[in-house]
């Protein structure tokens, strides 16, 4: 199947989250036979800060905007599927209801939602959005998260179906390397500054640091150079994706820290979760709703709900428990979290007939992926 896809970026994870999520899915998809084409816009100089510049499992489209808008369109029109992926960061609005035009008895369309909370609380706010009446329309939705509450969620806004497929394990990118001193620390955290997310980095992390002045800490991600930091966190800028591994290897332990909204509607680990357990790192996570169903807490994942739980962690755990945790988490991912399982989902759905009506598929779909 030819697949055209809309997406901030599979070339740079430059302030772009979901690049490891993009490389994840698409390169497993092109692995079970589909061509796939991965238009991304010129902007926020990705182009200039990309960590991949060989995309072999996808033709990369990158298009300047808005004037090269009218022949990417045209282009996708000749595909058998074209997804628009929110959270583009140019011409989403019209993107979601020009790719719709796309349509025809040869080519169906998707919407992928890489951020199902900001998508939904922006319809249910502002009952005149473009986007609400547009929902009904798209052949597939597809969510980067979220659970039932989501996908139930989708459906009363008119949603023919909702299919959660959540972030996973690349084995191939993410796995076991010899720690560096140079990132060695007790606990590290890689995030960009974003304003759903510093209220809980400052709850989990830096309040932790403070509580605990004789550990270590290591902070990655763009925008923390304003930010007054502890003394015992060392800031170490943005964070390629060529570094993850030795980063997550390095720590003692590592610190998942979801954003506000994805932490309230639960069911969504983002990409930290799979990188750290497949370089085997003890992995402790603010609680989310959700967690237990993608690894064992305790055995496999550490929980905290506040500062002083990661403060106890980080003091209680032993570095002999600390690898078993770790180790514990990288199997449960490699036999039930891999993008090729994810992909593997997709791929059915995709291949199923299109009138895909009934609302339980959706809550079929997230029994299958957790």
């Amino acid at each position: 199947m030819k697949i055209y896809v809309f997406g901030s970026s599979l070339t740079s994870c430059y302030w772009n989250g979901a690049a490891t999520y993009y490389r994840g899915i698409y390169k497993n998809l092109h692995r079970l036979g589909h061509e796939i084409t991965f238009a991304e816009p010129d902007i926020y100089k990705r182009q200039q800060n990309r960590d991949c510049d060989s995309v072999e499992y996808a033709n990369v489209r990158v298009y300047q905007t808005p004037r090269d808008l009218n022949q990417v369109l045209a282009d996708a029109s000749e595909a058998e599927l074209v997804i628009k992926h929110s959270g583009v960061g140019a011409d989403d609005e019209l993107l979601e209801a020009e790719v719709l035009n796309c349509r025809s008895p040869r080519t169906r369309v998707a919407f992928w939602d890489v951020d199902a909370p900001a998508t939904l609380a922006r319809v249910e706010e502002n009952s005149t959005d473009a986007f609400r009446p547009l929902i009904s329309r798209y052949d597939f939705i597809f969510t980067y998260g979220g659970g039932d509450p989501v996908v139930e969620h989708y459906l009363r806004l008119g949603a023919k179906n909702c299919f959660p497929i959540y972030n996973a394990l690349d084995s191939d990118t993410h796995f076991p390397v010899p720690g560096e001193e140079r990132f060695a620390c007790d606990l590290a955290f890689v995030g960009n500054r974003m304003p759903d997310r510093e209220a809980r980095v400052e709850k989990f992390f830096l309040s932790a640091a403070g509580q605990a002045p004789e550990l270590q800490f290591l902070l990655g991600g763009e925008g923390w150079g304003g930010k007054q930091l502890p003394q015992n966190v060392r800031w170490i800028g943005h964070v390629g994706t060529s570094h993850h591994n030795v980063i997550n290897c390095s720590a003692r332990m590592v610190l998942n820290i979801n954003r506000e909204s994805m932490a309230k509607v639960g069911f969504s680990p983002p990409t930290r979760v799979f990188e750290a357990a497949g370089a085997g790192a003890c992995l402790i996570t603010d609680h989310w709703t959700g967690v237990e169903q993608f690894f064992a807490p305790k055995t496999e994942i550490l929980i905290a709900h506040d500062a002083a739980d990661v403060v106890e962690h980080l003091r209680s755990t032993p570095a002999e428990k600390a690898r078993s945790i770790g180790a514990g988490m990288r199997e449960r991912a490699l036999r039930d979290h891999t993008y090729e399982a994810r992909a593997q989902t997709v791929d059915e759905i995709f291949r199923a007939e299109p009138a895909m009506e009934e609302p339980s598929f959706g809550a079929v779909a997230l029994e299958e992926s957790a």
